[in-house]
């Protein structure tokens, strides 16, 4: 391996890219470890497809499969990319001989679809979708405070699917117990739906942060 390439634990570099559940778990910190940081990667046609780490995108990059974006929209191969300076706003990777710039973009050169992931059904999305809003009072209290809420009770057959799972606050989530709306009075401020985002608010849910360099990317989901 030449001077100045970073040695990418975790697999070979000819990998190709596992478009699975995609990018999980990043904190935004300034501490987060270079090749842990989330780096957006778009379509031959420039449509974004999901966030992976860097350590994935600098495997992709080395082994040809994709080239890094700049900031102003260039395409560079890895050997290019190397040659790049780190500027004081950029991550850096340190490598033999100096630091290797963390891209923020990364290209595929022959994958063309559009991902659309499934939303999965967890208690966080199902509160995203209600927007942390209990579904019977419309009060918004802290994330702490809220229950998710089996419209038809799980004791009476009640399924876990979008149609039947709401956010609720404590205090209506208690008063309507075991009961069905109706029975307790209880009326939903609206109709519970599988949610409908777009691609681009789907690859970022759950990233506290983004960056500059992705806002013309996202835009194209």
């Amino acid at each position: 391996m030449p001077d100045g390439v970073a040695t990418v634990p975790g697999g070979s570099p000819h990998e190709e890219l596992d478009l699975g559940d995609g990018f999980s778990g990043f904190r935004c910190e300034r501490r987060t470890e270079p090749l842990d940081l989330p780096v957006l990667v778009v379509n031959r046609f420039f449509q974004p497809v999901q966030i992976t780490t860097a350590r994935r995108a600098f495997l992709l990059l080395f082994g040809g499969a994709a080239l890094a974006v700049d900031e102003v929209g260039d395409l560079h191969d890895f050997s290019a990319w190397r040659s790049l300076p780190v500027r004081e706003k950029d991550d850096g990777l340190p490598v033999v001989g100096g630091s290797l710039r963390v891209p923020r973009v990364l290209h595929l050169r022959r994958y063309d679809r559009m991902r659309r992931p499934t939303i999965r059904l967890t208690r966080k999305n199902v509160m995203l979708r209600d927007t942390h809003q209990c579904q019977y009072c419309a009060r918004r209290p802290p994330v702490r405070d809220l229950n998710i809420d089996h419209v038809l009770p799980r004791s009476r057959g009640g399924e876990d699917t979008w149609e039947n799972l709401v956010t609720a606050c404590r205090t209506c989530n208690l008063r309507k117990g075991w009961r069905t709306p109706d029975e307790a009075s209880m009326r939903l401020i609206r109709q519970p739906l599988p949610p409908r985002w777009s691609a681009t608010m789907q690859i970022l849910i759950g990233l506290p942060h983004s960056f500059d360099e992705w806002s013309p990317f996202l835009r194209a989901g």
